[in-house]
């Protein structure tokens, strides 16, 4: 290893060979450090990297689990991920050495952790806490399935915070018809939570649907695409999961309305949004309508909520609502498992008939 001085500038650079992951010999220069042993300190993490061995910095392994995660994630995915990278772990762990990094190095975090609070003053939710832990033991994970780190010292030093369970809310077929009624003087927001309600989609499905997404002579409309707004720019993406991908069939009298609300949109192309809004318009006009009518607020994702809450009221099964929504059926069982009618007294009578007539 060698360090050389610019005399122009008096910075420190180092140039050096190493053999990628093809196995080719490549040649390497680093300029701008302000000392040699910078400099020679930047060509020692480089080389660990290179060779994926477990003594380079915890800052240096995150640029390589960044390089193998990255590409396999939505971008939205991946920001979220990234960014309590950046704030929650690295300032903790940049630059200590991956494998010294103890069980008890974490324990000390997750204490520090827990006294920090949000924007509003208030300590993090016990939810937040876990996604924290989550995303630190994912890390250690990959360097112990690919890097060949020794042992995971999160998950010997234990979970912080639990998974919460929101309270599901939903609205009444009633409730939502008032807020409906509400909503009719902005044609936009009347026919966005109509899709909402009455399709039971989510609201980056909604987003993301165009002309080209309806057969009106089938009456259904393809699930097949998602909206999301990151750094400033309109992206669309495929939907949540592979389940999601689907075609819905609309009521008729839906069918009607997205057909009159199409007609509406002068020069839209067959490729164009339909509903060219945000998830806080959609917020904003929630707020509105629940106020107007005196429903009880809710959240957007509560809608979806509401639409299976209203598939079971009217007596279909977990695997046909699964179907619709794009969930796994043992999913919309664990769920909504509350809302399903109990079965237990008509399966002992029918237990009792067997018995019975076996004798």
């Amino acid at each position: 290893m060698a360090a050389f001085r610019n005399e122009d500038n008096g910075t420190w650079y180092v140039m050096f060979r190493y053999s990628d992951w093809k196995g080719e010999r490549k040649q390497k220069c680093k300029r701008g450090f302000p000392t040699r042993a910078k400099a020679l300190e930047w060509e020692r993490e480089f080389l660990q990297q290179k060779r994926a061995d477990v003594d380079m910095t915890f800052e240096s392994f995150v640029e390589l689990y960044a390089k193998d995660i990255q590409p396999r994630l939505k971008e939205n995915t991946w920001l979220t991920k990234d960014s309590i990278i950046q704030k929650k772990i690295l300032p903790y762990f940049a630059k200590r050495k991956l494998s010294e990094i103890t069980a008890k190095d974490v324990i000390d975090w997750q204490n520090e952790i827990r006294t920090l609070k949000d924007k509003n003053g208030k300590l993090y939710s016990e939810t937040y806490l876990k996604t924290i832990h989550n995303q630190i033991s994912a890390i250690f994970n990959h360097a112990v399935r690919y890097y060949d780190l020794r042992l995971n010292p999160a998950a010997k030093a234990g979970n912080m915070g639990v998974e919460e369970r929101k309270e599901m809310l939903f609205w009444t077929k009633d409730e939502y018809q008032q807020f409906a009624d509400a909503m009719m003087d902005k044609p936009i927001s009347f026919y966005a939570f109509e899709m909402l309600y009455w399709c039971g989609i989510r609201v980056g499905e909604l987003l993301a649907l165009t002309p080209k997404d309806f057969d009106f002579e089938k009456g259904t409309v393809s699930i097949n695409k998602s909206y999301q707004r990151l750094k400033g720019k309109d992206v669309i993406t495929t939907p949540k999961t592979k389940k999601s991908n689907r075609v819905i069939t609309m009521p008729e009298f839906l069918c009607g309305e997205v057909q009159d609300y199409i007609k509406m949109l002068y020069g839209a192309k067959p490729t164009d949004r339909i509903f060219p809004i945000s998830k806080h318009y959609l917020h904003h006009e929630m707020e509105r309508g629940a106020k107007a009518t005196g429903v009880k607020r809710i959240r957007i994702h509560d809608i979806r909520h509401s639409h299976v809450s209203l598939l079971i009221d009217m007596g279909f099964s977990a695997l046909a609502i699964a179907d619709r929504v794009g969930h796994e059926s043992i999913d919309i069982t664990y769920r909504y498992a509350h809302l399903f009618p109990s079965k237990q007294m008509e399966m002992a009578t029918q237990l009792n008939i067997q018995r019975e007539g076996g004798f």
